[in-house]
This record gives structure tokens, C-alpha cells and sequence, in this order.
């Protein structure tokens, strides 16, 4: 079944919410490429419903999400005493389909910094599946129930807060679900990978050791971390190091040397070009621009102890 995965962040976030309660005979409205996402949640009785070559019957306990770029529309009349919730959503970030494997999860926003920013947005992946039963069905219900009680009074905008608030709740209930958190093979070795080279980036690491490591294969472990965080390994470890050197350029009065070797750069200069390549200045200007009386003479004059801190 498909899933659908956002980018965040931006996070996605909520437009509107309500109640709806058809008779046999009613169907649900055709639409075509709305520009928001049509969350539906039913409580009782079923919808029938189509969106492109594909067909659903929501039934009690579903849920089923309608994207905001195709065509949809009813399959047949409810036959029964049907109601649901349904909740309209979108995202100001990057969102894309995945098949059942969780294929191409490269692409989404693009979370590198600007040069001159201090550090990078932390974006993360959100995947829920399209259609889905529902794990907490009631929970789910109620906490509906109260997104619909609080629009009359959306127009205040502390319940328009208390909305995206419990508009996250329902986001995290559906990818509780068993088709969004199984884990496919190769997220779990580029996670795998990851978290080794996060361990061990201070040392002086190659292919060959990850792959030891991992008891996989170099070029297997490669191709999972592209699908997963859009670089390779050792691409994912140099922006690591770079990171981290820059925590330490704003938190330490180190040399720059020696956070150069602190973070696994066996040679100051060519740290210094990485550095330049990604922030489009050296790491003294770096440190520079973000000192409130930098020196006359040259130096770093950071007033605190080399150990990290805030």
C-alpha cells in the first residue's frame, strides 16, 4: 500500500476539520486536484471512493488520506448509515509517494546550510500510509472531536496553536501504524551506518571499515545511505566533521588546528578547504563573524573554556 512521506521540516500543517453523517444513497463529493489534503476518518458505515485508477472502501476504523493533485470520486452509494471525520492539511515543505519498500527516498527539501548560516535545519522524514486501519481508533475519534469543537472559535489564535497541536497528535497516530513504522531493510543498514560514523568520526575511517563493521558489503551500505540520506557515506562523514567543527569554532577558543584534528581531519589544510567549499570561508572567518569585539590582532579571543557548553 502506498505511503506518503513528508519532509519536515517545514511541518505539515492544518487547514480545517468537521463532521459528516450520510444516509444510503449519499456518496461522498468528487473533486479534482483541490490543493490540500483530504484526510478521512470513519466511524461508522463505509465510504466508497476512487482516487485515479485507484479504489477504497473506508470502512469503520479506516482512514484514508486523498492527495491534493489528483482526481477524486465516489464508486458507489453508502449503503448504510455512514459517519466521518474528515480533516483538510497540507505542507510547506517537500512531500512524495513511496511504494510498499519505501523506494527513492532521496529528494524532499534540501536541508544544507546557506553559507553564513550556523548550522543546518535538522529535517526529518514523517510517513504515513495512505490507507490505513487505525491502530487507536478511539483515541483517534476523540482527539477529531475536539479539532471540530474547537472551529468556531478558530479565528482566536491561541486555538488555532491548540489545533496544529492536536493536528500533530493525528499525524503521529496514523504513522503508528504497521505499514508506516515496518522496517525496510535498507533504511534500517543506512541507520545502521549512520549511527557508526556519528560513533567513530573522530577516527580515521574508510569504506572498507564501515563496511566491517556492518558485516555488509562497502557498495550495498553506499547505496542504502543515497537512498536514505541522498549522499554517500563518506559524503554523510564529512559533513559530520564539519558540523561538529563548527560547534566547536563558537563554543571553544581552540586553534583551529586542533579542531581540525578534534573532528577527524588528519591535515589543517585540507580541512580548511573542505570548510571553504561547503561555508564559502575559512574557519577563522567563520568564527569571526560571529564574535561580538573580535581582536585587533588576529586572534580568536573566545572567553570560554574548550569544553563544549551552550
Amino acid at each position: 500500500m502506498p505511503a506518503i512521506e513528508f519532509t519536515a521540516l517545514p511541518l505539515p500543517h492544518y487547514i480545517r476539520a468537521g463532521y459528516s453523517l450520510a444516509g444510503p444513497g449519499r456518496k461522498h463529493p468528487e473533486r479534482c486536484a483541490i490543493g490540500e489534503f483530504d484526510l478521512l476518518v470513519v466511524t461508522q458505515g463505509c465510504l466508497y471512493i476512487g482516487e485515479e485508477d485507484r479504489q477504497y472502501e473506508v470502512a469503520e476504523g479506516h482512514a484514508l488520506i486523498l492527495r491534493p493533485d489528483l482526481h477524486h470520486y465516489p464508486t458507489a452509494e453508502c449503503t448504510e448509515r455512514t459517519a466521518s471525520y474528515w480533516l483538510h492539511f497540507h505542507t510547506a515543505g517537500s512531500w512524495r509517494m513511496t511504494d510498499d519498500e519505501g523506494e527513492e527516498a532521496a529528494g524532499g527539501a534540501d536541508d544544507a546550510p546557506a553559507p553564513g548560516r550556523t548550522f543546518r535545519m535538522q529535517t526529518f522524514r514523517i510517513r504515513v500510509p495512505q490507507f490505513s486501519r487505525l491502530v487507536q481508533p478511539a483515541k483517534m475519534y476523540e482527539v477529531l472531536r475536539q479539532l471540530v469543537a474547537l472551529e468556531r472559535d478558530s479565528h482566536l489564535h491561541w486555538v488555532r496553536w491548540e489545533q496544529q497541536f492536536l493536528f500533530q497528535q493525528v499525524l503521529m497516530m496514523l504513522a503508528a501504524g504497521a505499514d508506516a513504522r515496518s522496517p525496510r531493510p535498507g533504511a534500517v543498514v543506512a541507520d545502521q551506518a549512520a549511527s557508526w560514523l556519528r560513533k567513530h568520526y573522530r577516527e580515521r575511517l574508510t569504506a572498507k571499515d564501515l563496511g566491517e563493521a556492518l558485516n555488509f558489503h562497502p557498495v550495498y551500505i553506499a547505496r542504502c545511505m543515497k537512498r536514505q540520506f541522498g549522499c554517500s557515506p563518506m559524503e554523510y562523514l564529512l559533513q559530520y566533521r564539519l558540523d561538529q567543527a563548527k560547534l566547536l569554532l563558537l563554543q571553544t577558543d581552540l586553534p583551529v588546528g586542533q579542531i581540525a584534528q578534534d573532528v577527524g581531519f588528519q591535515q589543517a589544510a585540507y580541512f580548511t578547504a573542505c570548510f571553504v567549499k561547503n561555508e564559502g570561508v575559512t574557519p577563522r572567518e567563520y568564527r569571526r563573524r560571529f564574535l561580538q569585539n573580535p581582536g585587533a590582532a588576529g586572534l580568536d579571543p573566545i572567553p570560554t573554556t574548550t569544553g563544549g557548553g551552550n
